[in-house]
Formats: structure tokens, C-alpha cells, sequence
């Protein structure tokens, strides 16, 4: 093709509306060349080659591919390294300049930077918008220019921020005739990259109204849908977050409040790296955890004896979804009972969650775990018969995933509630007190 081009690059925004980076690609004053790349960098990485998240970015392509097909235009779908990726595109056309959404990821960050430096080189422009957020982690600062590190500040502040027009819709729907017209490639085939379909159900896009309406009071009780089960879509983009926080904003502040953690934990990634892989307070990681591997197991397996926790478990090993109250249950024991790193934890939900998000699972363990921003301070540790007897009091969620509770099958305790909150204490205070100011 020798006409000279826009090309917009999709990734964390898997969809045709309000879109925020395809709608100023539109705009350009040239024709739109819409694409995706299969990151061979992050597939390689996979250990499951059976991942349900590879299979649902799949499907989605395929659908986004399908419906600029019957509009004549084409989406044209890669696999490999994206640098290499992007020469082999800039061989193959004019390419005058690139469009896509941010991602503040540390990897993404270090990518994007790579790309951007290659397409300089040739004269193309590389422009990237704020899409995946309300507000991004330059914009809801302390007075003092620094970012925050609790939530109720920050989330005050981004609160007086938000206004009607952070929410308007980009009418992406006015500019589809800037696309260009081009006949369809066939599609590279999952087997081709070395992936299988998954078997997992994925949770549908649009949920019932009464859901967020009644967030706050049915959110933590996990054997009620009571939770909106939309984070894989918020992951990959396949819903607008301008949409569903001003959705929020109208029907209920709880919700609005799981929306401002998104950007919160988004801005704690951006601007404080290191929590990638160590603990944001940083005293923390002189803890001496236990980290055995067969007690390790037992969570992994849902057979800790503790109902709570193995329902989640179970539920996470089956559906690749795991109940935002139970999260923390199930993350409380493990770093707080059986005295095993956060990082375990958080690379095992890394490897199982739908969902999975790096800023939003961090900061949950981090949190859980006591060494985070915000975090729940260390000498809280969830009893997991309490908090059953408060969210889960006729073990109707229990009883779905723990069938053979009350029975010889079931097995025993593998720790203790009382000996085990103690040897946690006392483990946090010895770690701690070895940090000198």
C-alpha cells in the first residue's frame, strides 16, 4: 500500500467505541490502519498454554476483525517481538503516524519507549492517549506535586476532580469512514502461537443496573451475585471506564470507590516501580517468611481445612474468578497463617485471575500482607470462622465449592487460628525490629 497512513495500535482497549486513541487516529486527516500484536515477549512467559486470557483477547480480536470486515476494512491481527513487528509494518507501508492508549505497566513503559525511539528514527509520530483510567498518575497529586500513598486522600481529591466532561464519551462512530479499505487477511491461528482454546466461561460485558445499584450492600457476600464480574473487561478494555464511572457516580459511591482504586493502585505502579517485586514499605522485606512448600500446595488446592479459604481456591482453579471479599481472606491466610511471602501468592493469582491486573493484584497482596500503600496494618489477621459468620452464614457459598464439608473427606486444619495469628505477631515484630531509623 503506498498511500501514506495512520496506523492505530489496540491493546488494553479491545473495542470500536468511546476510544480514546482510535478516535484522535480517526481524526488525523489520514486513513486509519487498525492493528494488534500477539506480544511474543509476554505469550512466551505463559506456562498454561491453555490460558483463558490469551483465548478471550483471542475471541475479542476475532470479533473486532469481523465487524471492521463487513465494513470493508480489515484489522490486521501479528504475532512476535513488537519491535521486529513494527519494522516489517513501516517496510510494508507508509506509516506517517501511530496511535494508541497508555499503558503504565513497567514492561509496557520499557516497550512503548523501544517503539517509540524506532518510529522517530523514521519520522512517524507516536502518540499515546489516557484511556484506561478517569484520571492517570500525573494528575491527582498532592498540593506539593508528590504522589499520594493513602486511598481516603487521594480518593477525596480525585472525587473534587471529576467532572462530566472526564466521563464524555469519544464518538468514535462519526469518523468510521477514515478507516482504510482493504481486503481481509486470514487471521493467525491460536495453535499457531502454540496456545489451545479454553474451556473457562468468560463473564458477559454489560450487567443489570440493580448490580451497581445495590454494590454496597451485597459486595461482600460471596454466595450472592452481588459484584459486578466486569474486571476482565476492564482489563482488556472491552467496556469503556468512562462509561461504567459514570454509571457509578449516578447509582452508587461504593462502586465509584472500586473504580478510584484502579486509578489509585494504576498511579502507585507508575510512579513507585519497585513494588513490581518488592514491598512498597520497603522494612517489609525483612520478614522472615517460612514459605513451606507443602502448606503452600494445600492453599494452592483448596485443602487447608479452612471452609472460607478452600471454597475460594476452588473457585479460582475452576471459573479463573474468585470473590472480591473472599481475595482477602484467602490472601490474609496465607501471608498471616502460614507465614508465606505475598509474592507467592500474588504470582499464583497472577497465573489464574481472568482478571488479573499487575497494579490491582499487587496492591491487594501488598495491602493484604501489611507492606503496602494504605496497607491494613500487620497485627490484623482475618479469622477466617468470623468472617464466615459474617459473609457467609449458611454456607451456601461454602457448600458450592466444598461439597464434602462436615465429612471424613474434608481435611483437618493445617494451622491453627490462635497459634498461628501469634507466631505471625511475633514474625512482623522480629522482621520489623530489625530496621533501624
Amino acid at each position: 500500500m503506498t498511500q501514506p497512513i495512520a496506523v492505530f495500535w489496540f491493546r488494553r482497549d479491545l473495542r470500536l467505541h468511546d476510544n480514546a486513541g482510535l478516535y484522535h487516529a480517526l481524526k488525523s486527516g489520514y486513513q486509519v490502519l487498525p492493528i494488534f500484536i500477539f506480544d511474543e515477549e509476554i505469550l512466551s512467559k505463559l506456562e498454561d498454554k491453555a490460558d483463558a486470557r490469551v483465548s478471550f483477547i483471542y475471541q475479542t480480536i476475532k470479533q473486532l476483525k469481523q465487524e471492521l470486515n463487513e465494513t470493508g476494512c480489515d484489522l490486521q491481527v501479528y504475532y512476535g517481538n513488537p519491535i521486529q513487528v513494527w519494522k516489517n509494518i513501516l517496510n510494508s507501508f507508509d506509516v506517517k503516524s501511530v496511535y494508541t492508549n497508555a499503558d503504565y505497566e513497567p514492561y509496557a513503559k520499557q516497550r512503548d519507549s523501544q517503539v517509540e525511539d524506532l518510529l522517530n528514527a523514521r519520522q512517524v509520530s507516536f502518540n499515546a492517549y489516557k484511556d484506561q483510567c478517569i484520571f492517570d498518575y500525573t494528575e491527582i497529586l498532592k498540593d506539593n506535586g508528590t504522589p499520594y500513598t493513602v486511598f481516603t486522600p487521594y480518593s477525596k481529591k480525585w472525587k473534587l476532580a471529576f467532572k462530566p466532561y472526564h466521563v464524555k464519551a469519544y464518538p468514535v462512530e462519526k469518523y468510521k469512514t477514515a478507516f482504510v479499505k482493504v481486503s481481509p487477511k486470514p487471521m493467525i491461528e491460536l495453535e499457531e502461537m502454540g496456545f489451545q482454546a479454553s474451556s473457562l466461561n468468560f463473564p458477559p460485558a454489560s450487567i443489570a443496573q440493580s448490580v451497581i445499584k445495590n454494590y454496597d450492600k451485597t459486595r461482600n457476600f460471596p454466595g450472592v451475585l452481588g459484584t459486578s464480574r466486569l474486571g476482565i473487561h476492564f482489563r482488556f478494555g472491552t467496556i469503556s471506564i468512562r462509561e461504567k464511572a459514570a454509571k457509578a457516580a449516578s447509582l452508587n459511591e461504593t462502586f465509584l470507590n472500586e473504580l478510584i482504586w484502579r486509578d489509585f493502585y494504576m498511579m502507585i505502579l507508575a510512579h513507585f516501580p519497585h513494588v513490581a517485586s518488592n514491598a512498597f514499605r520497603k522494612e517489609y522485606d525483612q520478614i522472615e517468611w517460612i514459605n513451606n512448600p507443602s502448606d503452600f500446595e494445600a492453599w494452592c488446592e483448596g485443602k487447608t481445612g479452612y471452609p472460607i479459604v478452600d471454597a475460594g481456591m476452588r473457585e479460582l482453579n475452576s471459573t479463573g474468578y474468585m470473590h472480591n471479599r473472599v481475595r482477602m481472606i484467602v490472601a490474609s491466610f496465607l501471608t498471616k497463617h502460614l507465614l508465606i511471602d505475598w509474592r507467592w501468592g500474588e504470582a499464583y493469582f497472577a497465573k489464574k485471575l481472568l482478571d488479573f491486573d499487575l497494579s490491582a493484584n499487587n496492591g491487594g497482596w501488598q495491602w493484604t500482607a501489611g507492606c503496602g500503600t494504605d496497607a491494613a496494618p500487620y497485627f490484623r489477621v482475618f479469622n477466617p470462622t468470623l468472617q464466615t459468620e459474617k459473609f457467609d452464614k449458611d454456607l451456601s457459598y461454602i457448600k458450592k465449592w466444598v461439597p464434602e464439608i462436615g465429612t471424613a473427606a474434608y481435611p483437618k486444619p493445617i494451622v491453627q487460628h490462635e497459634f498461628a495469628r501469634k507466631r505471625c505477631l511475633e514474625t512482623y515484630k522480629v522482621g520489623l525490629g530489625k530496621i533501624t531509623v
